[in-house]
């Protein structure tokens, strides 16, 4: 279960503590695993600089965003920030964020994976770690059901969902050929093989033909029985690894970060691999890209901006760091904070770094900040996808308002 708790909330941004202590408010969420290596990492950095004490704001991920809100709103701003691509414009936007371009170290740091926390020019935010949106299959379970593997470097999204149910009718229903995924970054890879992109610009960027084509993926997984039905496929969509298919040993496929592997693999107790997402048949790109884990950013607001700039540089760039928080925030971003940690990594890690080195030719560009209320559009994009998949909505309806509503709530 997720550890909740917020630890030593002071009353404004910075803050002298007890003998000219300099005092540093850090919000993250996570897990409670997170939360205790962060807490080691935390430690190092208090012995390296003991003029300077890192106070925890830290949550789980449901109410995250929540809380963070409400401290901005109340001009009681973290000095330093954990955001998600998703959220980064909107808060620099705001003038929330400091411009880290010239105070924390990036020169190890891929300049496209680091173009993805730029704003306007301006570096707002330092990523953590990288992974890609990948395909998880049980090579086990897949030939428990007496199927093979396929060749990821060419099969199909028909052959998916064509392996997808033989495996759930080779089972008898025991076990899905998938779980169904509706993380935009689907729809972003799904969109990319077709040749759009998730956001044009400062508008949604995907046609209502492409839509119409994702959910007829979902639909076709669902008339099959390669995955569960509308409803059951809806409630897994919102639990994580732990509860997944994989967790409870009913599942051989399934769409999750690459990061996530290690976290899959414990929960299912068995030894799960990545592939390449399946592409239409023709297409000259597999959509497959890096992303941020996750971003460091620093308030513009905060009284010690030099202090929490240094924090910033020591979680990216101190192999101590790394050796500590390994790839729980993505693969190291720092190259070489990575290559003083591959030897330490657990082996389902190895086997994403493996994964990552085996496509990373074929990776597109990372995606920019997207424009502003991308949370909001997520939602907006579940909720259509719920009402083509229970039935209520046509796909030719859904995606005409889905695009209407999203484009209006973007230039509002």
């Amino acid at each position: 279960m997720l550890a909740t708790a917020v630890l030593s909330i002071t009353a404004a941004c910075g803050g002298e503590g007890a003998g000219g202590e300099i005092k540093l408010r850090f919000s993250y969420w996570g897990s409670a695993a997170r939360q205790k290596m962060t807490q080691e990492a935390i430690k190092k950095f208090e012995a390296k600089n003991p003029n300077i004490d890192i106070e925890e704001e830290f949550s789980d991920f449901g109410s995250y965003y929540e809380k963070l809100a409400t401290k901005v709103a109340g001009d009681e701003t973290p000095d330093v920030i954990t955001l998600e691509i998703r959220g980064l414009r909107e808060y620099a936007d705001r003038g929330t964020l400091a411009n880290l371009s010239s105070t924390v170290n990036t020169a190890d740091i891929d300049s496209k994976v680091l173009g993805t926390g730029a704003v306007d020019g301006k570096q707002f935010a330092i990523p953590t770690g990288v992974n890609a949106w990948s395909l998880v299959v049980d090579p086990k379970a897949i030939k428990d059901a007496g199927q093979q593997l396929p060749d990821d470097t060419r099969w199909t999204w028909e052959e998916y969902v064509d392996l997808a149910a033989r495996i759930t009718a080779a089972t008898h229903g025991k076990v899905y050929g998938t779980q169904q995924s509706f993380n935009p970054a689907f729809l972003q890879i799904f969109a990319a093989q077709r040749g759009e992109s998730f956001y044009q610009g400062d508008k949604i960027g995907v046609s209502p033909n492409t839509l119409k084509a994702w959910w007829a993926v979902h639909r076709k997984l669902i008339n099959t029985k390669g995955s569960p039905d509308a409803a059951k496929s809806a409630e897994l969509g919102a639990l994580g690894e732990d509860r997944s298919l994989f967790a409870t040993g009913n599942g051989a496929m399934g769409m999750w970060w690459s990061n996530q592997l290690g976290s899959i693999n414990k929960a299912s107790g068995k030894e799960v691999d990545l592939l390449r997402m399946p592409k239409p048949q023709g297409a000259t790109t597999g959509g497959m890209f890096l992303q941020p884990a996750m971003f460091y950013t620093a308030s513009s607001k905060s009284e010690h901006a030099a202090e929490a700039a240094k924090f910033i540089d020591f979680m990216i760039n101190d192999p101590e760091a790394g050796q500590i928080i390994l790839s729980d925030r993505g693969l190291p971003a720092s190259s070489k904070v990575l290559a003083a940690v591959r030897d330490k990594l657990p082996e389902t890690d190895k086997k994403t770094l493996a994964f990552l080195d085996r496509v990373k030719d074929e990776l597109m560009d990372s995606p920019a900040a997207p424009p502003k209320h991308a949370s909001a559009i997520e939602d907006i994009l579940k909720r259509y996808t719920n009402e083509v998949l229970f039935g209520r909505m046509t796909p030719d309806d859904a995606a005409k308002k889905l695009i209407t509503e999203a484009n209006a709530l973007i230039a509002g």
